[in-house]
């Protein structure tokens, strides 16, 4: 029997999640203790994340909450060195934290209307702090022999779009980035992968879509559903675990296949006889 059949998938390994506190990290840091993981719950909204690792302990899992702000390298650095103390090292880098903020979202604009302070604000969070998450990480996997680490990327980073430019821009800045690690620490053990999620429910998406826009993404899913948060989290634990360990440097969308088919094809099938 292999070792993936007798034990937990991830038994022995210790995580970080950024944005862990809600949404897609809340879902891959519960998938990722039920696999058997050490998670540390990194949100910039400290209390949110120590309350998803209280939860977690409850449960018997192995958890703790840490106040990281994805912008700033000095709590990157902090946060690294948090799990390593507080776990024994490091196997597993979920970059999953973007500043997806209401207020900022509804700046992201055209290209002829963009504010250099909206992009650079968004690159310093969506891009600049996956890169310094990896900067950080990498040394005590190497430790360790190796490691995992899983960027979430978008499907809002492999087309273009009426608006948010800054915010596609900064997800297919991940593809690259995943990319160059892979490619740089695949010799040394450390694989580096991306997600794309599609349209996913989650508090972020009732926060920034309006209601009618998403009507349309829920047509364009040739899935029966939306996505769920636990979609994207079950992508992780397999991506971080041994089941994926001759993975590297792809990009896997993860959006059921929103962007799969011809741009045409919903309006087509509300025209087909009996539609």
């Amino acid at each position: 029997m292999s070792r993936i059949e007798a034990a937990p998938l991830l038994e022995g390994r210790v995580a970080i999640v950024t944005g862990g506190a809600s949404g897609i990290g809340r879902a891959t840091c519960e998938a990722l203790c039920a696999a058997g993981a050490a998670v540390v719950v990194a949100d910039l909204n400290g209390e949110g994340a120590e309350r998803v690792a209280s939860t977690l302990r409850d449960e018997g899992r192995s958890a703790a909450g840490f106040a990281a702000d994805m912008g700033e390298e000095d709590s990157i650095t902090a946060m690294v060195a948090f799990a390593v103390d507080h776990f024994g090292g490091l196997d597993i880098l979920h970059n999953n934290a973007a500043d997806s903020d209401p207020a900022l979202m509804a700046r992201d604009l055209v290209v002829g209307e963009m504010d250099a302070e909206v992009w650079d604000r968004t690159m310093r969070v969506n891009l600049r702090g996956p890169m310094l998450g990896c900067k950080h990480a990498i040394p005590p996997m190497l430790k360790r022999g190796g490691g995992a680490i899983v960027n979430t990327s978008s499907a809002s980073g492999l087309t273009g779009d009426f608006a948010r430019s800054a915010y596609a821009a900064s997800k297919a800045g991940l593809r690259s980035l995943t990319e160059s690690v892979a490619a740089q620490y695949g010799k040394q053990g450390i694989r580096a992968n991306a997600i794309a999620p599609g349209v996913i429910a989650t508090p972020a998406l009732e926060a920034n879509v309006p209601a009618n826009q998403v009507e349309v993404y829920v047509d364009n899913t040739l899935t029966p559903r939306l996505g769920r948060a636990e979609d994207i989290a079950a992508a992780v634990v397999f991506l971080a675990s041994d089941a994926a360990s001759f993975i590297t440097g792809q990009l896997i969308s993860v959006d059921g296949g929103l962007l799969a088919h011809h741009p045409a094809m919903a309006e087509i099938r509300k025209r087909l006889p009996g539609a």
